[in-house]
């Protein structure tokens, strides 16, 4: 598995998956205030926001916390105000991190960011020490059971950039700015988007084989995604399958 991908965990206990859906939620709501602050609160006009509505009718986050978002980020109702932070680091073996946090609070986040790097064996990076290695890309992904032939031609024909297998999915890229016109045109084709959303897609990844530091890769990932002012974890391992499994147990 390669860490280009955001950084997620699966929950398998009831308790653990009720708080990991209600910090989801928040965390959805975040973005959806601040897209409709930086762009008005009209889904059309407004490709971020409805790219986050969606992103948020698709986790079950319900209809009127939504348009409450909505409302406080385009100045409709009284809310918080939150501005997006980014921070860089290493895990240990020299993987690169970017971690995307929307805080109403920078100094906090950022002393609690920086404890999570140092804690899990870690370190923060000054800006711009990490980010050099990531591209912002549009990342959609789509059943493996569609004809891989037929979506490379839809998804090019839209202006996605390439196709590839993650094992799971056919994953298309694209320009960010183009996500919602390969969207729609994959949709109009009768073909199911599972996500759909800007990334940060690594050029080049770090190696990860030995279990013990695969462990404390993962630690750390995990530590950082838990965060409630985190929204999204960005990294470049390359991890194989049998070691991540291995270091999961």
């Amino acid at each position: 598995m390669s860490g280009h991908s955001k950084w997620a965990t699966t929950k398998h206990r009831k308790a653990a998956v009720d708080q990991a859906r209600a910090k989801s939620f928040a965390k959805l709501i975040r973005l959806l205030e601040v897209a409709a602050r930086e762009g008005g609160s009209d889904l059309t006009s407004n490709a971020n926001l409805r790219s986050m509505f969606e992103k948020a009718r698709s986790a079950s986050v319900p209809m009127d916390t939504i348009e409450r978002a909505i409302k406080r980020g385009s100045g409709e109702l009284e809310g918080v105000r939150y501005e997006q932070v980014n921070y860089e680091g290493y895990a240990p073996g020299g993987v690169a991190i970017i971690v995307e946090t929307l805080t109403d609070n920078r100094n906090r986040t950022g002393a609690e960011v920086r404890n999570v790097f140092s804690r899990s064996g870690g370190s923060m990076a000054e800006p711009g020490a990490v980010s050099w290695q990531f591209e912002r890309k549009a990342v959609i992904e789509l059943p493996r059971t569609l004809d891989e032939d037929k979506v490379m031609e839809v998804a090019m024909e839209a202006g996605a950039e390439d196709l590839s297998d993650d094992g799971e999915h056919w994953v298309v890229t694209a320009a960010p700015t183009d996500l919602g016109a390969v969207r729609a045109g994959l949709e109009a084709a009768g073909m199911t988007v599972e996500s759909a959303e800007p990334a940060m897609v690594a050029s080049t990844t770090v190696p990860v084989t030995e279990v013990g530091e695969a462990r404390q890769v993962l630690r750390l990932l995990e530590a950082l995604d838990d965060h409630d002012d985190v929204q999204n974890v960005w990294s470049n391992f390359d991890m194989p399958d049998e070691v991540m499994a291995a270091a999961g147990e």
